[in-house]
């Protein structure tokens, strides 16, 4: 029995977008590099609806312990720990031994301020991403060397500060100009969370 018409084209369209469906939509997630076992209508179905549901879930809105970052070309979501008082800024993400890929910890601050971070007791390599009080980036410090004692400026009017994993800020692109979706720039985002 030939197929209808109108299912032909839908799995023509099927064919051409799936391999265009941008990567980064699933970064992080159990999806990640996932692909259908078959070109069908009910599969197609259900990836579109997912898609609806995730888009308007209140599980992708603006959460603690999750930061979303947007460019030029690209986005990706990291899981985070906050640091929101002076003692937990001060340890940091010393001593830890590992970080999950898309993990990372969010030092924020009472009023933008000029920081600068070191290494000290710390591990691991990260990249350390500087955002002012709209969420922006203003500068990324690629791959801080473990150990060291070298103060890494971020500038003037920081609100808030991302550790990732070393190298990770330049694998996905993000540069100065991107932004980052969160609770601590309520009120002054740029991308703000609703």
């Amino acid at each position: 029995m030939k197929p209808p018409a109108t299912r032909k084209r839908f799995l023509s369209i099927w064919k051409n977008c799936v391999p265009k469906v941008p990567q980064s939509l699933f970064r992080g997630t159990q999806f990640a590099g996932a692909r259908p076992k078959a070109c069908s209508v009910r599969w197609l179905s259900k990836y579109v609806i997912g898609i609806l549901l995730l888009a308007t879930h209140p599980a992708t809105a603006c959460r603690q312990d999750q930061v979303d970052l947007r460019w030029d070309g690209g986005s990706a979501r990291f899981w985070v720990e906050i640091a929101d008082d002076y003692d937990k800024r001060m340890r940091g993400l010393m001593f830890r031994e590992n970080l999950g890929r898309y993990s990372g910890m969010l030092f924020v601050y009472e009023y933008p301020m000029t920081v600068s971070f070191w290494m000290k007791n710390t591990l691991i390599p990260l990249d350390i991403i500087f955002l002012d009080k709209t969420g922006v980036v203003q500068k990324v410090h690629a791959d801080a060397v473990p150990g060291s004692l070298e103060s890494i400026p971020g500038g003037d009017n920081i609100l808030a500060v991302l550790e990732i994993n070393g190298g990770l800020a330049a694998e996905l692109g993000i540069r100065p100009g991107a932004r980052m979706r969160h609770p601590a720039f309520a009120g002054t985002a740029e991308w703000p969370c609703n």
